[in-house]
């Protein structure tokens, strides 16, 4: 079955940088749109960013426009999500989803979970 393996959070300053990378495994990648969703304790689970199976659209939500960056390689079934100018409240645990895009609001439908990583951001 599907897997999806999330890596590359930690602890960072604010203004600093960090890349998740999120592994699919049992699956082939580029059927899938990809997202990355975000949840902090008592909160729901917030969608992030999404990009298209071939990485020709990408979505952001506008707390992290021009700072993040989605990115995919299918061949190496692998999403990124660069971040940049990091704030505080970007401390969450950061879900990859694997599913379909909606195409009128670039968020996607999820079929498949990652476990999640979790990033802070120290002021």
């Amino acid at each position: 079955q599907v897997q999806l393996e999330e890596s590359g959070g930690g602890l960072v300053q604010a203004g600093g940088s960090l890349t998740l990378s999120c592994v699919l495994s049992g699956g082939t990648l580029s059927i899938y749109a990809m997202g990355w969703f975000r949840q902090t304790p008592g909160k729901e689970r917030e969608w992030v960013t999404s990009i298209s199976w071939n990485g020709g659209t990408t979505y952001y939500v506008d707390s992290v426009k021009g700072r993040f960056t989605i990115s995919r390689d299918n061949a190496k079934k692998t999403v990124y999500l660069q971040m940049n100018s990091l704030k505080p409240e970007d401390t969450a645990v950061y879900y990859c989803a694997a599913g379909t895009l909606v195409l009128d609001r670039g968020t996607i439908v999820p079929q498949h979970w990652g476990q999640g990583t979790q990033v802070t951001v120290s002021s």
